[in-house]
């Protein structure tokens, strides 16, 4: 006999379950979402091991996720069985004490101060700039591409660097911010293209290093530091991709720094992924694995952030447009991976795999959002006008 409680919010573990049962609880669960153990349909879920399920109820997603890169189950389309599941929303209906002490402490605790922002460069953008080449586009760009007559991964993200400029209404001699500017994709694009200079910040060295080579000969200039460190003014401000790091309890902040930095009558544009109902924290399996420290904003949370800073003059969500660029990404990465087989090993494959086409999965189910928001300081006199053809 066990001692665990089902209830009609989901499954709370109260003590350790026996495999059978285990096995049943979460087949039950999963049902939900119109997913099987050991079924045939490509979502469908095939046990290697027999511990998957307790692993599973005892540590959630990240015992889900950590089962995966053991090898110890596997799935023809990852990306259709998180589809499943975020449609299902079965992450709300598993809630072991790990699960709840996580959020707890993203919810005390500032995970995203100057003592952990290093972190996440470390981790994951310091990882391997050929391996990042060869997942992404020409440019380099680690971001949502915009998909509206486009037909390659090189074209949706040119198109989205274009729709940026022509948001922020950038003219020549304009000077430009890029918080979190990665390598310099949209940099190096709008001084190219729309004859700006720009100051990109990032907290990846390897981004920093690559990117100045990148952009070698533009006036395009790196600075690795964290954002709470920017100073100067500047006519326009972007960020793309990194408002993700930020952490509620540092938004006000964040957006004071930006405020800073622009005249009146100054836009920002502010591209990130964002969720659909307030939270702490990120996923566990991603925050350990992926995006230390990460936590997605809500619409809420960011307008409460912009009040007596910022008019929000428009807010764009193309989320779906994500889908198809994870998509892109894991076909690039699949097609590179013997590349890199021996250096970053099986179990970062099964990683990296897991890690993108969840977030696909994710993203097709609408579970989670990509906004561009423009926002003026002071507001735009007249009135701002979305550019034609977006």
């Amino acid at each position: 006999m066990n001692d665990n409680t089902k209830t009609l919010d989901g499954w709370i573990p109260t003590g350790k379950p026996d495999n059978n049962s285990a096995k049943q609880v979460l087949s039950s669960l999963l049902a939900k979402a119109d997913v099987q153990l050991d079924g045939n349909r490509p979502w469908d879920i095939q046990l290697l091991s027999p511990d998957v399920p307790e692993r599973v109820l005892a540590y959630g997603s990240l015992g889900f996720g950590e089962a995966y890169m053991d090898g110890h189950w596997t799935c023809e389309r990852l990306d259709q069985l998180f589809e499943h599941i975020a449609r299902a929303h079965l992450a709300d209906q598993i809630k072991p004490l790990p699960m709840l002490f996580h959020m707890l402490r993203h919810r005390w605790f500032n995970h995203q101060s100057q003592r952990h922002v290093w972190q996440v460069g470390k981790q994951h953008y310091d990882l391997n700039n050929a391996f990042y080449q060869a997942m992404l586009d020409k440019r380099m760009t680690y971001t949502c591409g915009y998909w509206h007559n486009a037909t390659t991964l090189d074209e949706a993200q040119e198109h989205k660097l274009d729709m940026v400029c022509r948001k922020l209404g950038l003219t020549p001699g304009m000077r430009v911010l890029d918080i979190g500017c990665g390598w310099g994709s949209f940099m190096k694009f709008a001084a190219e293209h729309y004859g700006v200079s720009c100051v990109g910040v990032t907290v990846s060295a390897e981004q920093a290093r690559l990117g100045e080579q990148l952009c070698e000969g533009l006036p395009v200039s790196f600075f690795l530091q964290d954002y709470r460190d920017i100073s100067g003014t500047f006519d326009r401000v972007v960020s793309l991709g990194m408002f993700e790091h930020v952490g509620q309890k540092n938004y006000q902040d964040y957006m004071h720094v930006v405020h800073h930095c622009l005249p009146e009558g100054g836009l920002f544009l502010l591209h990130t992924i964002g969720r659909n109902e307030t939270g702490h924290g990120t996923d566990p399996w991603i925050d350990k694995y992926i995006f230390p420290h990460g936590e997605l904003p809500t619409i809420a949370g960011i307008g409460k952030a912009c009040e007596h800073l910022f008019v929000v003059e428009d807010l764009h969500n193309f989320g779906t447009d994500y889908d198809r660029t994870l998509m892109a990404w894991h076909a690039n990465f699949e097609a590179a991976w013997p590349t890199f087989a021996s250096t970053l090993g099986e179990r970062f494959e099964r990683m990296w795999r897991y890690y993108l086409l969840s977030c696909a999965g994710s993203f097709r189910a609408r579970d989670i959002q990509l906004w561009q928001w423009v926002l003026s300081k002071g507001g735009v006199q007249g009135g701002w006008r979305r550019p034609d053809g977006l």
